[in-house]
């Protein structure tokens, strides 16, 4: 027996039995995805992990002490720990959920006064907040200690809010359906807005116009669907919303959405985009593609892209990069993958050459899918409601049934063409047979057989008296097979046209057939829950359903599996012979009722559309997991059909596009030629200016050498000063050295006997304290011990009494029982005060007890305090001996420091003659400075002077341009004037040789009727009546024929030249237009890089004079040095080693630091001033059109 078939889904489905997803949600770390669902009348809410392959269920959560109702909105919490679900209101519950443990944390009621669209969501970063909206509330909860509180009060009239997003942690905006957009800063109110109905931009209106269809019908459709719009206008609706780094997107009306972005102005959000749907010129009301609802927004992680889906099933992208190139004109979405179905699949049917499959559907549209590639091929949408699809073998062509015709279409490369219409009104079925020779359809009760070649009505298959669901060819086309809803399944003898066995059952209404390859056993499934295995005009075996309803059945090719649709959307799959049990695979796949099914020849993929409108296709596997194996491998062919017509508008396309290439080919090879040529001039202008500086250069080089030989001599002379001065320096230092050594010896000596004296005076005082607080402790510890005996003692009395006094009483109440009821009253009343006043006593004597307790606790704590004294004296004591040990190694640290001193003097004196070196140095480069800056100078005198003759070239070439620019729009004009012309003289002639035809046809009738008239001519009356019959027909015809073309033409020829005219006007305006906007643009372009170069000018100067300053500073700087130097050589011995030593040399190495910073801004202004003056020579050649008062402003500054 073979293995059962098994089917694999390219997305995990849900739950067994469930009845379709109500809401969705995914954790913000993409690992989680929550579901709600409807499974066998019982809500049901998962968690799935997404992360593992394929997806597994994780967590079912349900709550028992809720009312069992489906979520309508779900939401993860910022860290995908917590789950937030809502119930539809009236009469919802929103609850908060700990999903990985199972545990509902909290739970309230939402009151609300109707009923509409319910959103959920948690905050950005805060676990415990929650946000709700819907019709009439939109509320704030915050969850703590078990509890959802809510955080803000509802102010005003309550609003029907249909969705909302949170734009920062205090912040959510809030969509309305009356189009209000409003702001709430921690639950309130804090901006609204009002956004108008968008209508689409004028080049949707005017391609919509052009590409309207001549019929009268399609104008008809036109005008209801505008009047839908009008409508519209005034209802807009916020049903969408979501929130993005620079602000949110929204859509207001339908076919828009608008993206908002934060100001710092009042407005606070401000309309900075609109991205509208685009035309879908495939279907038959463009318009409409444009006009569909946005029901949810979603941008990427890195928002680059934008994804909107609609109320027609759609999914559309737009990449957020092309916003900024974009912002003057409107932006347009695109599809995702490719457009799908947005209504119930009808029909579905797959051909032998290609892998492609068929589907039509109630949305009016055919459309031809690959199944390998998962693409989707054609597509196109129709004026009526398709019900049924048929490819031929070949895949080249397809039946469609409409709701007024069959039609036989061509599937051409890019398009569909009707090739024959054939009068067969609400074709439920139809169906090509195996060859490809023939194709069945269904009229009415009768089947209609044609030759797919003749496209004639070969035979009429009469019998069934309900509407047929369903037929079937066998392989060899010698048999054909059909099903009604009166529960006859017929099998029809082509040839004869006669029944050659049936099977009724009444009771059952079939909807779906398939035959065995050998087409001996039929597979029927219908209305009785069961699966008929159906031979020899009997039911062979009848599987049941198990409480579900098939509704679409199909066999392998190999026989071996049976593949079964429900009501329910699930697939089973079965092995055969079928099996009586629960012996088969279910999948859970569609939200609808499967409509068809299909498997394909080499039974490895299975196809199945649904109510739904979606298509899914399955790899078929056996049990072990493997790829069923074919025999053959399919080769697939690779034509396609195209028109005539077509190929040739493509070749004269790429005619005139070739042409169109070489004439852009001159033009820039002109262009380069000149740019060639400026280069040249350009490179010998700079070669000229260059040898003119290397020549300054070098005197200016030999001038400067001549200076530095001067200085080094002058530098050797002052070296040796310093060296002696240096020698006198450090023999002072080793002196006063010596003498501070001897001192801090002293020092140490006294410092050693103070500690020892402390020590011992601490040591004797420890003693003392130890004995006087031991001696305290005894004496208290007995004080309080003899008070603790003699209270106890006290307590047992008063208990005892206690004791005596309540035996009294319980006798007097035995006395006062038989006295008056006045006397109980008196007597209870005594003896409650001294019941009090006993207790009083109690009270007193333990408030007593208390106090000594406290004074216990009190001495405990002395006791403590004393201990932590004794402590501390010893942490002091360590203290200090850690004190002589520090200074024991400050001596020896000093012993170091004079030795190093003496490198540092070492150090000091290099450092020195460094700073004189630098000092001359910079002198040289002050020297260089002042000399580029009068060069400069007079470059920018000459620049200018090149500025003023390039301006007045430029204004000759602007007006050369504006010249050329007429000329071109003239020719132009004149080519649009021709090709008019030539449009009237094809019109005229082809409205020749009709007049010709038809003058033709009347001569034909002429002489007919002459012959006629010829074969009365011996009777004379005859003839003259004849005769008056042809003048009257032919003559007095012609003449009124001909006045009334003369009249139409020139009606037709006076609105051809007025629409010409208009539309002349309307393409001038526009290019004017855009024509002032690009010389606006480079205009301001050009203002602004003048006003930054004169900036960078500025800059640079001022740059200069604080080089200058700096340069004095350190001059000055340096002279301090020296004067500090020599007021420390006269200070004291003690204060030579303490820190005015340390900040000389701190002083010093700064004055070093700031010489090299000054050396790298030097070195970097002196590269800015060339870069600058190459600047300044490139300049004037590209700056166009230069402001007069820019260039006044930047000579004022140059003489400043």
């Amino acid at each position: 027996a073979p293995a059962r078939p098994a089917l694999t889904l390219l997305l995990p489905a849900g739950t067994e039995k469930s009845r379709g997803v109500q809401a969705l949600a995914v954790s913000p770390n993409r690992r989680y995805l929550a579901a709600s669902e409807t499974v066998a009348e019982q809500p049901v809410l998962t968690v799935y992990e997404l992360s593992s392959v394929p997806a597994r269920r994780r967590r079912t959560l349900a709550a028992a002490e809720l009312p069992a109702r489906e979520a309508v909105a779900l939401a993860f919490s910022p860290d995908g720990r917590y789950l937030a679900a809502a119930t539809a209101p009236p009469e919802g519950h929103l609850t908060y959920w700990l999903w990985e443990k199972q545990r509902l944390m909290a739970a309230v009621r939402l009151e609300a006064p109707g009923s509409g669209v319910c959103q959920v969501s948690f905050s950005p970063q805060d676990n415990a907040q929650v946000c709700i909206t819907g019709n009439g509330f939109f509320k704030l909860f915050k969850y703590s200690e078990g509890t959802l509180k809510q955080m803000n009060l509802q102010k005003g009239e309550p609003q029907n809010y249909l969705c909302h997003a949170w734009l920062s942690e205090e912040e959510v905006i809030c969509g309305t359906d009356t189009g209000k957009l409003i702001l709430f800063r921690t639950g309130e109110l804090h901006w609204e807005t009002s956004i108008e109905y968008k209508k689409p931009p004028r080049e949707l209106e005017e391609d919509a116009t052009t590409k309207e269809y001549e019929s009268s019908s399609d104008v008809s459709c036109g005008l209801a669907s505008e009047d839908k719009g009008s409508q519209e206008d005034s209802l807009p609706q916020i049903s969408a919303v979501v929130a993005y780094s620079k602000g949110f997107a929204c859509s207001s009306s339908s076919g828009v959405v608008l993206l908002f972005e934060k100001t710092k102005e009042k407005e606070v959000y401000k309309e900075s985009q609109e991205i509208w749907l685009p035309q879908d010129l495939f279907r038959s009301e463009p318009k409409t593609s444009g006009r569909q609802d946005i029901i949810c927004i979603c941008f990427s992680p890195s928002e680059e892209t934008i994804v909107v889906n609609t109320n027609k099933n759609q999914l559309y992208m737009f990449t957020m990069l092309s916003t900024n190139l974009m912002k003057e004109k409107a932006a347009y979405f695109s599809y995702l993958n490719f457009p799908l179905h947005s209504a119930s699949i009808t029909g579905l049917d797959i051909c032998m050459w290609k892998p492609i499959l068929a589907t039509c559907s109630l949305d009016r549209s055919v459309r031809i899918w690959n199944y390998e590639t998962n693409t989707l091929e054609l597509y196109k949408e129709y004026r009526e409601e398709a019900y049924t699809v048929s490819l031929h073998p070949t895949g080249l062509f397809c039946l469609v049934g409409f709701s007024d015709k069959l039609r036989f279409i061509s599937l051409l490369y890019e398009d569909m063409h009707v090739f024959k219409e054939f009068a067969v009104r609400k074709c439920r079925e139809c169906s090509f047979s195996n060859g490809g020779h023939l194709f069945a359809a269904v009229n009415g009760n009768v089947i209609q057989i044609y030759s797919s070649i003749t496209f004639e009505n070969i035979n009429n298959l009469k019998g069934h008296s309900g509407k047929i669901h369903a037929v079937k060819w066998s392989a060899d086309d010698a048999k054909f097979v059909s099903c009604d809803t009166h529960g006859a399944v017929y099998e029809w003898n082509l040839l004869t046209g006669k029944r050659e066995s049936e099977c009724v059952l009444k009771s059952c209404i079939y909807s779906s057939i398939a035959l065995s390859s050998d087409a001996k056993i039929i597979f029927a499934v219908g209305s009785d829950q069961t699966l008929k295995e159906i031979s020899e005009s009997s039911i062979q075996h009848e599987v049941p359903a198990f409480d579900v309803v098939y509704t679409a059945v199909a066999v392998s090719y190999s026989g071996h599996m049976v593949f079964v649709g429900t009501s329910l959307g699930t697939i089973r799959a079965m092995k055969y012979p079928l099996p009586l049990t629960r012996d088969f695979n279910e999948y859970q796949a569609h939200a609808g009722a499967v409509t068809k099914m299909s498997i394909t020849n080499n039974d490895l993929f299975l196809l199945t559309a649904s109510e739904d409108g979606s298509i899914f296709i399955w790899k078929v596997y056996d049990k072990g997991g493997g790829i069923l194996k074919w025999v053959k491998e399919v080769e697939y062919a690779e034509e396609v059909l195209i028109m005539r017509s077509d190929i040739e508008e493509k070749s004269q396309a790429m005619l005139d596009l070739q042409i169109r290439v070489k004439e852009l080919q001159t033009e820039n090879d002109y262009q380069l030629r000149l740019k060639d040529m400026y280069c040249n001039e350009k490179i010998k202008e700079l070669e000229e200016n260059f040898s003119q500086e290397i020549g300054s250069l070098k005197t200016k080089h030999q001038i400067l050498q001549a200076e530095k030989e001067k200085q080094e001599l002058h530098h050797q002379f002052q070296l040796s000063e310093l060296m002696n001065k240096q020698a006198r320096e450090v023999q002072q230092l080793e002196s006063d050295s010596n003498q501070k050594l001897l001192m801090e010896n002293e020092k140490y000596q006294e410092l050693q006997l103070k500690s020892q004296r402390m020590q011992e005076e601490y040591e004797k005082q420890l003693h003392n304290l130890e004995e006087s607080k031991n001696k305290a402790v005894k004496e208290l510890t007995e004080y309080y011990e003899e008070k603790l005996n003699e209270k106890s003692v006290l307590l047992e009395e008063a208990e005892e009494d206690m004791k005596q006094q309540l035996q009294a009483h319980e006798e007097i109440k035995k006395q006062i029982e038989e006295d008056e009821d006045q006397e109980i009253l008196e007597i209870k009343i005594k003896y409650e005060r001294q019941l009090l006043e006993e207790r009083e006593s109690n009270l007193q004597l333990k408030g007593e007890i208390g106090v000594m307790n406290k004074r216990l606790n009190s001495l405990q704590k002395e006791l403590k305090e004393r201990n932590r004294d004794i402590a501390e004296m010893r942490l002091e004591q360590q203290k200090l001996q850690g004190i002589i040990r520090s200074l024991e190694k400050d001596i020896l640290a000093l012993k170091t420091e004079v030795q190093e001193r003496a490198d540092t003097i070492q150090d000091k004196e290099k450092h020195i003659y460094d700073l004189k070196k630098k000092n001359q140095e910079l002198e040289k480069f002050k020297f260089v400075l002042d000399y580029r800056i009068e060069e400069f100078k007079k470059q920018i005198d000459s620049r200018e002077n090149d500025i003023k003759t390039m301006k007045e070239q430029i204004h000759e070439m602007e007006g050369e341009l504006a010249r050329f620019h007429n000329e071109s729009t003239q020719l132009k004009l004149n080519i649009t004037q021709l090709q008019q012309k030539l449009k009237a003289t094809d019109r005229e002639m082809h409205r020749e040789r009709q007049k010709k035809q038809n003058m033709e046809t009347l001569i034909k009738r002429f002489k007919t009727d002459l012959h006629n008239c010829v074969g009365f001519i011996q009777d004379s009356r005859k003839m003259k009546d004849g005769i008056r019959e042809l003048y009257t027909k032919y003559v007095q015809q012609s003449d009124s024929v001909e006045t009334e073309a003369a009249d139409t033409d020139l009606q037709q020829e006076y609105m051809r030249q007025r629409e010409y005219l208009e539309r002349n006007l309307a393409a001038f305006k526009k290019k004017v237009v855009k024509d002032q906007e690009i010389h606006q643009a480079a205009y301001m372009r050009i203002v602004q890089e003048n006003v930054s170069l004169i900036k960078e000018i500025n800059d640079l100067r001022q740059e200069l004079k604080v080089a200058h300053t700096q340069v004095h500073d350190l001059q000055s700087t340096l002279r301090l040095t020296k004067k500090k130097q020599a007021i420390q050589d006269t200070a004291s011995s003690t204060e030579l080693l303490s820190s005015p030593a340390v900040l000389r040399l701190n002083a010093e190495k700064e004055s070093e630091k700031i010489i090299e910073m000054q050396q790298l801004e030097i070195q970097y202004l002196r590269d800015q001033i060339q870069e600058k003056g190459q600047g300044l020579a490139v300049q004037p050649l590209l700056v166009g059109n230069l402001h007069k008062l820019n260039l006044e402003r930047s000579h004022k500054t140059q003489q400043q």
